[in-house]
């Protein structure tokens, strides 16, 4: 399986959309510093995964979300998981 996966780190609340194929790993990469672009934002906190059986819807799915509207798109979905990941900061 082909996963899309949405992160929300815990030091600036933003985003990060990813893919990989070993979801938990991939978390742990990102959590440990060993991921370049998100080292200076860890910790992270899994809010959103995709499954796809194709590589290529993955990767397409992972781009949209990575646009503003799929940006738009994934805060209307995520409203409750934002706003628990919010509730627990306090």
């Amino acid at each position: 399986m082909y996963n899309v996966y949405v992160l929300i780190s815990l030091k600036d609340y933003k985003f990060y959309i990813g893919f990989s194929e070993n979801i938990e790993q991939r978390l742990k990469d990102h959590n440990s510093g060993r991921n370049q672009s998100t080292k200076n934002r860890c910790p992270f906190k899994l809010i959103y995964t995709e499954s796809h059986l194709s590589k290529i819807d993955a990767l397409r799915r992972e781009r949209y979300f990575k646009t503003a509207k799929g940006k738009t798109t994934l805060k209307q979905m995520l409203k409750t998981a934002i706003g628990n990941v919010l509730a627990e900061k306090s």
